[in-house]
């Protein structure tokens, strides 16, 4: 136990539940660490403030810092749940130490002297209680060691709820006031199935006063209890019990047995007066959106009102188990009432209706009460009812509740509280997580925060408050904790603290802190503790500041004008603080605040780079800062300095208050200038119309270089200058200054022109024209410019390389082509010493692109040159290519250097050069010559792909590169096919794209406009691959392990990739230490495929089959994911396979010498090598690993988990590695490859040398041992190779036969598959005929009887009725005890008389009995077979269960099908259909007996049909009437068949499909052959036609009336009865005629005559006939077995596969019962394997499976012939065979049934042996899933089960066997407590008005 503090620093919460708003990461939870988890109760002592917790065997008490003051020990204890106590070993077999869970705790208050006590009861010994001191647990105060069954309080089992209130009422002998109080306890608690079954789900307990002769905690007959019909049946689990005002209040939730069945939560409420509980009354509570099962709940207020907070979760379906979907509905308490006083009123007075006539209340609890209709005032006469008033009632009317706040976890726990007039409620969920919920006053709410107190672990139900609300106790499975209810402390400042909206939390003002009211000060006054939920309440702030900026060179008072400031108190001062500088003390008058602004000289360096600075102002009271408001200091000089070109614009213009100096050149905050002339900021004036500016140019801005220039500038405002100071102009090109002298004239309008002196400008620059800066300066005062006044400098020859393109050049840079020396170039106009040109020279082209071009055009040429013409409208006109028009694109022209065109058709196969003409030049030629080609597609490959695209074509041609690359494209149909990699004259190769149907489409290559297809091909579109099935799943990071990909259309792909996609481990790490902050970069790791995939090539086997060796993978990277790319399409694993494909590390392969590797391996020829190694079989069978030892292969022989055994050859193979003669052997496992060292053959030469002598004495002693020796193996040699022989000989001549028929069966299964391809659509759907459950369970439950319990009703006189019926209900209710139900069975079970067929009927009617009761007739179940454990363990435990001979082995049989209907319907039903339409069609294909039931097909010897029949099959016309009309149906009979025969093939063929029981018998109908108009023949197995021979008559065949193949035949309805032979339908069966049916003296035949001679003895015959067979196997026949077996092993395998695998979860029923078949013999400690594995194959195969394969009527609506039932039977065999342990040989004498199956029985084996293994090995612990699966199973199939009819077949047991049942009960100790006996003489006489001793 560890008591622990977390300090501050240790996080608790994490801030992982995302939408809810999480509490801060410092929240400071104490804790301790207790034993005895799960801890389930917590309470807590208001007065002294402890603690009581109880867990399991421990009980704390804990003072409020969770001190341990006391603990005491409460288990184990040896007891049993099925025993009462006081325990005694000798007397309770089933007792074990056994751990006390605690169900309840709860607080007694003091009684005048007597001190108060805490009340604890645990589940141990039926649940009693015990009284202990409040002070000090371990004093106890009262303690039963002798209970009795009054005494027996909380439930025995951990897992059902026990909840208790204690009240205080007057006793009824006091109740003239003279004080005597009574403590009583009403306790509420779940059923068990274990112990007393008869304790109500109310009961009151007395507490206080205890005089004898009564006792503490007993259920006394004048204390009230909730009397109920059956406790099974209402089984409440109860959450809360609450005592308020004059009433006690319980919650719980159950199954509404009333209406729909579906769980619900309920409210109840009884008088606390009320001592019968006359005043008991239940309504349902609803809260909306599907929560119907109460979790946890507290009684408290809201808004003034008393309420019940319940939490609340929606089940699972339609069972109690809840899901992680929750809400919190709040119900008022006043409502709660109002409905059940109406619920009361309404049975009171109304007989339970409305006024609408609807049902408002009734009488729950299957009661013999019902509501009445009394006098109007009998409520308010009796608010707490009466004896006549009527009880209990539940109100079919709700009260309803929209939840309060709904989550997606499971919550378990609620508690409330109050803090200034708002409620707050803490819920507790299923992972230890608290939540706060503010509820606010029309009941919905807001989740505001939330905390994890004990990860993983489920907060218990009891949440509490301590005394002052200011911490939450919260226990959890092993752990208290103390959380305070808010963390305020967490939000540093005003804004965070409200904005969380706590209402625990609010900001105090002058404290600087978040805190709640109480903790701050001056709370109680206006504005010093803000709170989010006051409207007005805001932060304080500041509104404004005045002046908002200044100048940074000035000091000045600041004002700030403050929202809700706190009013202060006396001489209490504010001070304002700027920035980090000193305090300023600052003047208050109401809410503004007067302060002085810093020294200039303090205020920190303006940032550079900026003109202001922004300061915080804070507002501080001492050292507590109370709001921060901006202050913004600005300077004027940084103004001017920032923008040196335009210094007075940028000062007068800026927004804070500069003005500017022209004379003194200064920006300045000041109002005067040291020389007078001031221009003011334009706030002021319109100052920037007043700065000295030069405002544009007078001259051009274009100036050409290389040429002397004039610049005039134009400026304004100049006069304010007066000195003489000479002006300059500055022209700064490329950072070079240029000063010019400027010469000034001044013009009336006031401006000025500035004339600079002539330059000429010269320097290179690259392009036409460059820019430059320009401005005037006057001494050293640079005169402001307006922005973008530059002068735009040009070169003429700067980029203009031929004539056009000078000649392009606009007209006014007066640029001319200048035909001067030593070359032409361009030049200004006036540079020019010659005449400018006024043409161009002719064109020079210098590339044509591309040089060839499809014949009908369409592809783009480009020319480039020089000279090419100054727009494209030049050369419009003038482009021609090999002598042909080339059309001009305006788009891709550029002046003088390049021209595009389109290439227009020529025609035919031409060469030429291209020609460019411009104007009147002379053309220019290109020097390389274009060809006109005619492009041909030749071939391609593949002709085939996917519908999804991805397939790479190769087309194969001539002249492919026609025109440029990028005008060649390529199309399947309308489908583009992108073009990849290099394309040749021959070749090109393009990738396919998706399309959106198959089929064949054409394929195209544009040459540009130029379309080719290829000649008389086509790309098919085929449907893309699909993938069923990928094996198998796993590989080792080495990889190389083959994949085998299953599927269709496989070998349409053209390649197919394995890819996995990986990502490092550092990654991981990173993103579990910082989720959140890594989501981009997952992301972004997502999509980077390049990075994170490795892929290997497969290979295509196939259509259906591919294989891939998996990707390597290196350790350090996590697989993430596993894919098939398919061309385009993607397929991922776990698509295909619903899981993950999974990578485990390699598997260690040790060398074979470990302690010297490099020494050889020792090995003697003959033997095997033995590897060990570790993990071997992870990721790879026998099968894939290759072993070579030197040269030659050493033979895998086993692999497992750590050993791989090899055989070596005889002789040492050679060595492939040259440095060692010794050969080395190396594994190979995918990939992975591994030397193991040398191995050295040991040979005789190696032998250490013997002498002589001693070798000569020891050869003469070993030869007279070995030849003594020799004889007696020579013998047994004999006999065993002789045995041997015979075996190898039956195998060879059986696989010979196999080998023979394989052909035959072929073509008969592919007959068989062809007629059962239209069965798949009957199968599956609503054709598979599954008989419904009440026909099922009757044929299982009831087999061979005609009329079942089930089928009937109760047979007795209306008198009798009520009084019996209530007799059984009686009888039920003990059948419900477990005590009386197992006595009654022993007991029977003793009786001579009691015969194995009324054992099992015993069985099924319990079945029936307790068919609403699974759960409870399971540990029924469970409990008699332990008992029959313990009694084969004592003689042979492997004969368990072997036969049913008791009754609980017959209950096993009918719980089994019980709980395998669903898997039967799902699953196995559908093969188990398809085997017998299989069966049935195979058997109907050959000739069958109908007088023996022998068939030509068969698996059973002993009903084939062995002599040569002649037949053949006949197709009769047979006309079927489908409403009004008459439709022709054809059916495939044989000419053998008797007319009875015919007829159901006919039924058969018309009805497919239908279940057989909805379809006519075959003797109801007759025959009719009709031939020609009025030929109408009925046709009849026996009628005055029939053969007669001797003694023999013979049945009519079609042969016989000589009906012909295409005959028209009709059934109709028999008009008299026929004399047909009979036939006898039961349950689906159909028997032959039996042979020695006598009939006018002759004996009937058909096929065969009964060979038996009438002499010899019928049992006599059969043996003899069987050691004839047994002498040979008749090739002829066996051959016929063989084939029907082949024909049929498809469908076999699939029964089989359906029943035994465990790629599905197997049935829970099966896991549940071999776990417990497990746990038995672990019990006995019985470890022979082979004994548990006999055990489950007599409990599930052999007691289930083989009986429904050999009776499939049993679950479908089928017919069942005797040929059919020989065939099944053989199979039912095999089955059988293969669920034994023992080795299954055959010989010669081995029955032919047995041969048949000979080579399939070890494969079956296996299947059996891995099914075992596996649910061995799968997790166990189904236990509450199964008793969910029974109470599911109870709740659908029980109103189809007639119970009251078996009660009444149970009772008849009971009155055969009645005073030795009577004399069982009364022996058993726990039965006289019971009082069993006298309750089943009460049966008794109300059944039979039997005479009893009552």
């Amino acid at each position: 136990m560890v008591a622990s503090s977390i300090p501050p620093s240790v996080v608790l919460v994490f801030l992982a539940i995302l939408p809810p708003p999480s509490q801060p990461a410092d929240v400071v939870a104490q804790w301790v660490k207790l034993e005895g988890s799960p801890l389930s109760h917590m309470l807590l002592n208001p007065g002294v403030g402890l603690l009581y917790v109880g867990g399991v065997d421990h009980l704390y008490q804990l003072t409020s810092d969770l001190e341990v003051v006391s603990h005491v020990n409460t288990g184990p204890h040896l007891d049993s749940p099925d025993c009462l106590p006081p325990i005694f070993p000798q007397d309770c077999h089933s007792a074990a130490p056994t751990h006390n869970h605690n169900k309840l705790l709860l607080m007694e208050a003091g009684q005048g002297a007597e001190p108060g006590s805490l009340i604890v009861c645990g589940s141990l010994f039926q649940g009693i209680c015990e009284k202990r001191s409040l002070s000090n647990i371990s004093q106890l105060i009262y303690q039963t060691s002798n209970p009795v069954d009054t005494q027996y309080v909380a439930a025995n089992e951990p897992r059902v709820s026990t909840v208790g209130v204690v009240i205080t009422t007057k006793s009824k002998q006091d109740a003239d006031g003279a004080g005597g109080l009574l403590h009583l306890m009403l306790v509420g608690r779940g059923y068990t199935s274990k112990g007393p079954g008869d304790i109500p789900p109310i009961t009151t307990r007395r507490l206080f006063p205890v005089n004898p002769p009564r006792r503490a905690f007993s259920q006394e007959e004048e204390l009230g209890k909730l009397v109920v019909g059956s406790y099974s049946e209402y089984n409440n689990h109860f959450v809360k019990a609450v005592a308020h005002g004059n009433h006690v209040y319980f919650l719980f939730s159950r199954r509404d047995m009333w209406h729909k069945k579906e769980y619900r939560t309920y409210a109840s409420r009884l008088c606390v007066s009320d001592r019968s509980f006359y005043s008991y009354v239940e309504v349902p509570l609803l809260c909306e959106g599907g929560y119907n099962l109460a979790q946890g709940a507290w009684f408290g207020n809201h808004s003034g009102e008393a309420v019940l907070f319940v939490v609340m979760a929606a089940g699972q379906a339609s069972t109690p188990v809840a899901t992680s979907r929750s809400a919190l509905c709040v119900y008022e308490i006043g409502q709660l009432d109002a409905m059940m006083l109406r619920a009361q009123e309404v049975c009171y007075t109304e007989g339970g209706r409305g006024s609408g006539g609807q049902e408002e209340a009734y009488i729950e609890y299957a009661v013999s009460s019902k509501c009445l209709r009394l006098p109007k005032d009998s409520l308010s006469e009796y608010p707490c009812g009466g004896e006549h008033t009527p009880n209990p009632i539940a109100s079919a009317v709700p009260v309803q509740a929209t939840p309060t706040v709904t989550l997606a976890t499971q919550l378990t726990a609620v508690t409330a509280a109050t803090e200034a007039g708002l409620t707050i409620a803490f819920l507790g969920d299923r992972e230890g997580r608290l939540y706060k919920v503010l509820v606010r006053s029309g009941r919905s709410g807001d989740l505001y925060g939330s905390v994890l107190v004990d990860s993983g672990s489920a907060i218990s139900a009891d949440l509490l408050l301590d005394e002052s609300q200011q911490q939450v106790y919260v226990l959890t499975n092993d752990k208290l904790s103390k959380v305070p209810v808010a963390s305020c402390e967490a939000h540093t400042d005003c804004a965070s603290c409200l904005a969380v909206r706590d209402p625990y939390c609010g900001w105090c003002v002058l404290e600087g802190r978040c805190t709640r009211k109480h903790q701050c000060q001056r709370h109680l006054q206006a504005n010093h503790w803000l709170w989010s939920f006051e409207p007005a309440n805001q932060c304080v702030r500041v509104q404004s500041l005045q002046p908002a900026n200044q100048s940074k060179e000035e000091q000045r008072l600041v004002t700030l004008s403050v929202v809700q400031l706190p009013a202060l108190q006396g001489v209490e001062s504010l001070s304002c603080v700027f920035g980090h500088l000193p305090p300023q003390p600052a003047s208050v008058m109401g809410t503004t605040v007067t302060c002085q602004s810093p020294k200039p000289e303090l205020l920190p360096a303006m940032p550079a780079g900026s003109d202001h600075m922004i300061l915080p102002v804070s507002l501080m009271f001492n050292q507590v800062s109370i709001t921060t408001g901006n202050m913004t200091f600005y300077d004027c000089g940084a103004v001017s300095r920032l923008n040196q070109s335009s210094q007075c614009l940028a000062c007068v213009s800026t927004a804070w208050r500069c003005n500017w100096c022209p004379l003194d050149q200064l920006c300045t905050h000041k109002q005067n200038c040291p020389n007078q002339n001031i221009i003011q900021n334009q706030r002021d004036s319109p100052g920037p119309t007043s700065c000295p500016l030069i405002f544009s140019l007078k001259s051009p801005a274009l100036v050409p270089m290389g040429l002397s220039t004039t610049v005039v500038l134009l400026g304004r405002n100049l006069d304010v200058y007066t000195d003489e100071a000479q002006y300059l102009c500055v022209i700064e090109i490329e950072g070079v200054q240029f000063n010019l002298t400027a010469a000034v004239e001044r013009t009336p309008d006031n401006t000025h022109t500035f004339t600079c002196s002539s330059h000429r400008f010269q320097f290179a620059v690259t392009q036409l024209q460059y820019s430059a800066l320009i401005y005037l300066r006057r001494a050293q005062r640079r005169i402001d410019a307006s922005p973008g006044l530059q002068l735009q400098l040009y070169d003429c020859s700067a980029g203009q390389s031929d004539c056009s393109q000078c000649r392009a050049v606009p007209e006014e840079y007066g640029c001319v082509w200048c035909p001067g020396s030593p070359a032409p170039s361009c030049v200004y106009r006036q540079s020019c010493s010659r005449v400018p040109a006024d043409t161009c020279p002719p064109p020079q082209i210098t590339a044509v692109l591309p040089l060839s071009g499809p014949l009908e055009g369409g592809v783009q040429v480009t020319i480039t040159g020089s000279n090419l013409g100054m727009r494209y409208q030049d050369v419009m006109g003038g482009v021609t290519v090999a002598g042909v028009q080339c059309v001009i694109q305006p788009e891709g022209y550029q002046i003088s250097t390049r021209v595009v065109c389109e290439l227009q058709p020529s025609g035919r196969q031409r060469e030429g050069p291209a020609l460019v003409t411009v104007g009147t030049t002379p053309p220019g030629m290109s020097t390389q010559m274009f060809t006109y080609r005619d492009p041909q597609l030749l071939t391609l490959v593949p002709d085939k792909g996917p519908v999804s695209g991805g397939t790479r074509l190769t087309i194969r041609g001539k002249q492919l590169l026609t025109g440029q690359t990028s005008d060649l494209r390529a199309f399947l149909g309308l489908q583009p096919c992108y073009i990849v990699g290099e394309v040749s004259d021959t070749m090109l190769v393009c990738q396919t794209t998706p399309s959106n149907q198959i089929g064949g489409v054409p394929v195209r290559v544009l040459f540009g406009k130029a379309e080719r297809a290829v000649p008389n091909a086509a790309f098919l579109y085929l449907d893309d691959p699909i993938i069923t099935d990928v094996t198998p799943a796993e590989s080792f990071y080495a990889g190389g392990r083959i994949i085998t990909v299953s599927g269709k259309n496989l070998d349409v792909v053209q390649q197919p990739i394995i890819s996995v996609w990986v990502e490092p481990l550092e990654v991981q790490r990173v993103k579990r230490k910082r989720r959140l902050a890594l989501l981009t970069a997952k992301q972004q790791l997502v999509f980077n495929s390049t990075m994170t995939t490795v892929s290997e090539r497969c290979s295509v086997a196939s259509p259906s089959q591919i294989t891939c060796p998996t990707p390597t993978v290196t350790p350090e990277l996590k697989v993430k994911g596993v894919w098939l790319q398919l061309d385009n399409v993607r397929v991922h694993y776990e698509s295909i396979k619903g899981k993950s494909f999974t990578y485990h590390p390699n598997p260690q392969i040790f060398p074979l010498n470990r302690e010297d590797p490099d020494a050889p391996y020792r090995f003697k020829p003959g033997g095997v090598i033995a590897v060990e190694g570790q993990d071997l079989t992870k990721a790879m069978s026998r099968k894939e690993v290759t072993a070579r030892l030197g040269d030659q292969e050493c033979e895998v022989k086993t692999l497992d988990s750590t050993h791989l055994y090899c055989e070596p050859p005889e002789v040492q193979p050679m060595s492939v590695d040259g440095s060692h003669d010794l050969p080395s052997l190396k594994v190979f496992m995918g990939n992975l490859q591994v030397d193991l060292g040398l191995v050295q053959y040991d040979s005789d030469s190696l032998l250490s040398p013997v002498p002589l002598a001693a070798q000569i004495s020891l050869g003469v002693g070993a030869a007279v041992i070995i030849l003594s020796v020799l004889v007696v193996i020579l013998m047994y040699r004999r006999k065993s190779k002789q045995a041997l022989r015979d075996y190898k000989k039956v195998l060879l001549q059986l696989e010979t036969l196999e080998i023979n028929v394989g052909d035959q069966c072929r073509k008969e299964f592919t007959d068989l598959m062809t007629e059962m391809m239209d069965l798949s659509s009957d199968v599956g759907g609503p054709g598979l005929p599954l008989l419904d459950y009440r026909t099922y369970a009757e044929r299982v439950f009831f087999p061979g009887q005609q009329m079942a319990p089930l089928s009937r009703q109760l047979d007795l006189p209306e008198s009798r009725r009520q009084t019996v019926e209530q007799g059984l209900q009686q009888l039920n209710n003990l059948l419900n005890n477990r005590l009386f139900l197992t006595r009654f069975i022993h007991t029977l079970e003793a009786q001579q008389g009691f015969s194995q067929r009324d054992r099992g009927y015993v069985a099924s009617l319990l079945t029936m009995a307790l068919h609403d009761k699974l759960e409870y007739f399971t540990e029924v179940m469970k409990s008699l077979l332990q008992d029959l454990v313990q009694q084969y363990v004592a003689k042979n435990p492997k004969l368990m269960l072997r036969r049913t001979e008791t009754v609980v082995e017959k209950m096993l049989t009918n719980w089994m099908s019980i709980c395998l209907y669903s898997f039967l319907k799902e699953v196995a039903g559908e093969p188990l259909y398809m085997l017998y339409r299989a069966i049935k069609y195979q058997v109907d294909k050959g000739p069958v007996d109908a007088v023996t039931g022998k068939a030509k097909r068969t698996l059973n010897d002993s009903h084939l049909l062995r002599d040569d029949i002649d037949y053949c099959a006949v197709t009769l016309t047979v006309l079927v009437k489908n409403g009004v009309e008459v439709q022709p149906c054809p059916v495939k009979v044989l000419d053998t068949d008797t007319i009875t025969q015919v007829k159901d093939k006919i039924l058969d063929q018309v009805y497919r499909g239908a279940p057989f029981s909805q379809r006519p018998a075959a003797d109801s109908l007759d025959l009719e052959w009709r031939s020609g108009q009025a030929g109408h023949l009925t046709l009849s197995d026996d009628d005055v036609t029939a053969v007669v021979q001797g003694r023999w008559k013979r049945l009519n065949t079609l042969q016989h009336y000589k009906v012909p193949d295409g005959a028209t035949v009709a059934l109709i309805p028999r008009s008299q009865s026929s004399g047909g032979v009979s036939q006898v339908f039961q349950t689906g069966e159909k028997t032959p005629m039996l042979e020695g049916e006598e009939e006018e003296g002759l004996r009937l035949w058909h096929l065969v005559k009964s060979s038996e001679d009438p002499e010899i003895p019928k049992h006599r015959k059969s043996s003899m006939r069987e050691r004839e067979r047994a002498k040979a196997i008749p090739e002829i026949y066996l051959t016929r077995l063989l084939s029907m077996k082949g024909t049929l092993q498809k469908f076999v395998d699939d029964v089989f596969v359906a029943i035994l695998s465990t790629k599905r979860p197997p049935p829970i029923a099966v896991r549940f019962f071999f776990d417990f078949l497990d746990d038995m013999a672990e019990k006995h400690g019985i470890d022979d394997p082979e004994t548990v594995h006999i055990w489950k194959t007599n409990s599930l195969p052999l007691r289930f499976w083989v009986n429904i394969l050999k009776n499939p009527q049993f679950v479908l609506d089928v017919q069942v012939t005797d040929s059919i039932d020989a065939v099944l039977s053989v199979i039912a065999q095999t089955f059988i065979d293969s669920c034994t342990t023992s080795e299954h040989k055959v010989g010669r004498d081995s029955p032919v049934n047995k041969l048949l199956y000979a080579r399939e029985i070890p494969r079956y084996k296996q299947l059996v042996e891995r099914y075992y293994s596996d649910i061995h090995s799968a997790a166990s612990g189904c236990y509450q899933e199964m008793n969910s699966t029974l109470t599911e199973l109870s709740g659908s199939f029980s109103s189809k089960m007639n119970s009251v009819v078996a009660l009444h077949e149970l009772y008849k047991y009971i009155n055969k066997y009645y005073d030795q049942i009577i004399m069982s009960l009364e022996e058993d100790q726990s039965g006289q407590k019971m009082q069993l006996a006298y309750r089943l003489q009460q049966v008794a006489a109300l059944v039979e008005n039997k005479v009893t001793d009552l």
